[in-house]
């Protein structure tokens, strides 16, 4: 068999395991998000919004995710190709989900609850009272650019700060006019640094 031939054959299962294993459906948001993300050292990022959801007595993790219209070409397209792959949804200390693909890409926007949302069916049962609890989103610092040798070079970093694009992205000309309430339920400074 000819290499080309044997790479034909692997394209599909490789294809498969990068691909979410969950169950997806499209939905909308129920209610007011939680906001989260995070900020490359080259400029701009990313915002991801999600919620829990109920379907079928399971949890569902529901949610849309925005890159920075300000983006560096340093960081063009690292978003989907490192930083989301990487990312989880938490509720309390399980994880839910891994590899957050799934959710909708939509452009920046400073309400993100009208959006149509791509929903992942997680195996936990859904139980009374799950509507008021916030899930966590964590992103983990990484490198996703290193272009140089150990004289020096480029190195571009990702670092969960919080929303990252959009209206409540936390970069400085964003900080300074935030005003929205949608906001306040980003996550803190430094946190996950």
């Amino acid at each position: 068999m000819t290499h080309s031939k044997v790479k034909l054959l692997l394209l599909p299962l490789l294809a498969a395991a990068c691909a979410p294993a969950h169950t997806t459906y499209v939905a909308r948001f129920q209610s007011e998000p939680v906001l989260d993300g995070g900020s490359f050292t080259s400029g701009g990022g990313l915002t991801v919004a999600v919620e829990l959801q109920e379907r079928d007595g399971k949890t569902a993790v529901c949610g849309v995710w925005v890159e920075s219209n300000s983006q560096s070409v340093l960081t063009k397209f690292k978003a989907q190709q490192n930083v989301m792959p990487s990312g989880s949804v938490f509720l309390g200390k399980q994880r839910l989900v891994q590899n957050l693909l799934f959710l909708n890409k939509v452009a920046p926007t400073d309400d993100y609850s009208t959006q149509e949302v791509n929903c992942a069916l997680t195996s936990r049962p859904w139980q009374e009272g799950d509507e008021r609890l916030k899930p966590k989103v964590r992103i983990p610092r990484q490198l996703v650019l290193r272009d140089g040798d150990f004289t020096g070079g480029i190195f571009v970093y990702f670092f969960q700060t919080g929303p990252g694009a959009g209206e409540c992205s936390l970069d400085i000309p964003n900080l300074l006019k935030q005003k929205h309430r949608k906001c306040d339920n980003a996550s803190s400074l430094g946190k996950n640094l």
